[in-house]
C-alpha cells in the first residue's frame, strides 16, 4: 500500500489536503476524466496499454498489468479483475478508471473465457459509495456529472486522497462512450451477461435516452424473471440520472400488472419508489408485502443493485423493502461485526 506515496498523483493529493484549489488541476495529467476522455479509439480497440498514462495515478501500474494479463489470458480471471474489484473496494479507483474501456472490449469479445466476470467489473469505479445504500434517496443515485467540477465536495476523496468524483465521472463518461459495445450484449445469451450489462450501461449519461430505449426494447422479449428485473433495476436507474415523468408512470403501472413476474414487480416497486416523492401507497406496500417471500429475495441477491444494498444477515431485497416502507424496523444487520455480542 505504501508505493502509491511515489506516484505522480500524490502530490496533487497532497496539495489538495494542503489547502490547493482543486479546479487549478482540471484538465491536467492528473485529472482522470480528462486523460480517459483523450484515449484514442484506435488505443482502446488495439489494446495499446503504453500510450495509456497509467503512471499518473496510485497503483496504475498494478492495473496495467492486470488488463494485459486478462488480455493475453496469461492470467486467471481472480488476478485480473480482482485487481480492479480490489482496488475500488479499497477506495482507489482513479487507476482503475482506465481500465473500462479494455474491460468493455474483454467482456465484448465472445470467446473470452472471462468476459462474464470481466463485464462484472466494467461499472465497479463508476459507483462510489454505493455499498449497502437501501434507502430511496440513495439506492439509485448518481450524483456524478462529467461536466461537473464540483464533485470533490459531494463526493469526498479517496483513501488515497484523490478527488473521489473525478474518478466517479471518468468511469461513466468511459462506459457512455462505449455504450454501442455494450448494448449488444443485452441480447447475449447468457443470463448472467445480460445481466451484467444492464448493471453497467445503467451508469451511463444517457442524455437522447437511447440507452433506455434500450433496456425497453430487450424487456419487450426477455423470458428470464431475474434478467427481466434487472432491466427494470436498470431502467428505474437511467431515469433518476435523467428525469423522464412517463417513464415513472410506467413503473407504477408495472409494479400493478399482475402479469408481469413477481420479481419485476418488486423491481418495479422499488424503481417508482426511487423515483418519487411520493408517500407509498397501500396497494404497494400490499404486493411487496405480498412477493417478497424469503426464497425470492435469496434469488434477487444475483442482481448487483441487491447485492450491493444487502448486508451479512440481511438480502438486498429485505434491506429495500424495510427501509423504504418499514423504517421503524431496526436494522438487522448487527454492525456486520463478527465479534459484537449475539442476541
Amino acid at each position: 500500500m505504501g508505493e502509491w506515496r511515489t506516484d505522480p498523483t500524490f502530490a496533487m493529493c497532497r496539495a489538495l489536503t494542503g489547502g490547493a484549489d482543486l479546479s487549478s488541476f482540471v484538465g491536467g495529467p492528473f485529472d482522470v476524466r480528462a486523460v480517459v476522455a483523450a484515449v484514442r479509439p484506435e488505443v482502446k480497440d488495439g489494446f495499446l496499454l503504453d500510450e495509456v498514462p497509467w503512471e499518473n495515478f496510485p497503483r496504475g501500474d498494478h492495473v496495467r498489468e492486470a488488463i494485459q494479463l486478462l488480455h493475453t489470458g496469461g492470467s486467471p480471471v481472480r488476478a485480473g479483475t480482482g485487481v480492479v474489484s480490489g482496488m475500488c473496494a479499497n477506495d482507489m479507483r482513479a487507476a482503475a478508471v482506465l481500465a473500462v474501456p479494455f474491460l468493455i472490449r474483454i467482456a465484448a469479445d465472445t470467446h473470452h473465457p472471462c468476459r462474464a466476470d470481466t463485464l462484472a467489473e466494467v461499472s465497479s469505479p463508476a459507483r462510489a459509495r454505493y455499498s449497502g445504500v437501501a434507502t430511496r434517496g440513495e439506492l439509485l443515485l448518481h450524483r456524478a456529472d462529467p461536466q461537473n467540477d464540483r464533485l470533490y465536495d459531494d463526493y469526498g476523496v479517496e483513501v488515497t486522497g484523490y478527488p473521489a468524483g473525478w474518478s466517479v465521472a471518468a468511469a461513466r463518461a468511459a462506459i457512455t462512450a462505449d455504450a454501442t459495445l455494450l448494448k449488444p450484449l443485452l441480447h447475449d445469451p447468457d443470463p448472467a451477461i445480460r445481466i451484467r450489462a444492464a448493471y453497467a450501461l445503467a451508469a451511463a449519461t444517457d442524455l437522447d435516452h437511447a440507452v433506455r430505449a434500450a433496456f425497453r426494447d430487450r424487456l419487450d422479449a426477455e423470458q428470464d424473471p431475474i434478467v427481466h428485473a434487472a432491466l427494470v433495476f436498470a431502467t428505474a436507474e437511467a431515469t433518476r440520472t435523467q428525469p423522464h415523468p412517463p417513464t415513472t408512470v410506467w413503473m407504477r403501472e408495472r409494479w400493478g400488472d399482475r402479469t408481469q413476474a413477481s420479481e419485476a414487480r418488486l423491481a418495479a416497486a422499488i424503481g417508482w419508489l426511487c423515483l418519487t416523492d411520493e408517500p407509498a401507497p397501500d396497494d404497494l406496500r400490499s404486493a411487496v408485502d405480498q412477493l417478497a417471500t424469503n426464497e425470492r429475495a435469496r434469488a434477487m441477491d444475483d442482481l448487483p443493485w441487491m447485492a450491493a444494498a444487502s448486508g451479512s444477515n440481511e438480502t438486498g431485497l429485505r434491506r429495500c423493502v424495510r427501509e423504504m416502507l418499514h423504517p421503524e424496523h431496526p436494522d438487522q444487520l448487527e454492525h456486520d461485526d463478527p465479534w459484537a455480542p449475539q442476541s
